[in-house]
């Protein structure tokens, strides 16, 4: 099968390749980009795992070939960091809120998260919810992936964080 030439800006790099018209966007930010932080789940769009910024929208990477991500701009959860190499607000929220058990999910949920808070900068619990609900995690109840946004939202307004009472 011929191969195609991709240009794309990833993490604010100019990358290019060659793939198979075939080839899903995550495997070749995965294969040929050797970005791994993205996590391959489902290859179906339930899980979220594989959540990337694609030209300012939240894509399921494994839903979408490279071909289509051609002339993009594109972040993955390893274009998250502040540019001093210090987490992002959300990548700390992530760590101060234990927003992660096994860790799996996190990149799709970061990048989702990312979305939702250039979306909604002050987001309710619900709206949270009703935002992250295409990203699926198995080891946790939600509840500390909502806070660790939360915490988000308030670091990046300049506001203090304000634990809810259960």
């Amino acid at each position: 099968m011929a191969k195609t030439h991709v240009t794309m800006t990833v993490n604010g790099e100019q990358m290019e390749g060659l793939v198979e018209p075939r080839t899903l966007l995550i495997h070749f930010i995965r294969e040929q980009l050797l970005l791994t932080g993205a996590h391959i789940g489902c290859e179906t769009s339930h899980c979220g795992a594989c959540t990337v910024d694609l030209d300012g929208k939240s894509v399921k990477s494994c839903t979408m070939f490279a071909v289509q991500a051609n002339g993009a701009s594109i972040t993955t959860v390893e274009g998250m960091a502040n540019a001093d190499g210090t987490l992002s607000a959300l990548q700390e929220g992530f760590r101060q809120m234990h927003g992660l058990q096994c860790g799996y999910c996190t990149p799709g949920m970061i990048m989702r998260a990312h979305r939702l808070l250039q979306e909604n900068p002050n987001p309710t619990e619900e709206e949270i919810r009703f935002g992250i609900a295409g990203n699926l995690c198995r080891c946790t109840g939600y509840q500390n992936i909502v806070k660790a946004i939360q915490y988000a939202a308030a670091k990046i307004n300049g506001t203090e964080f304000q634990e809810a009472a259960e």
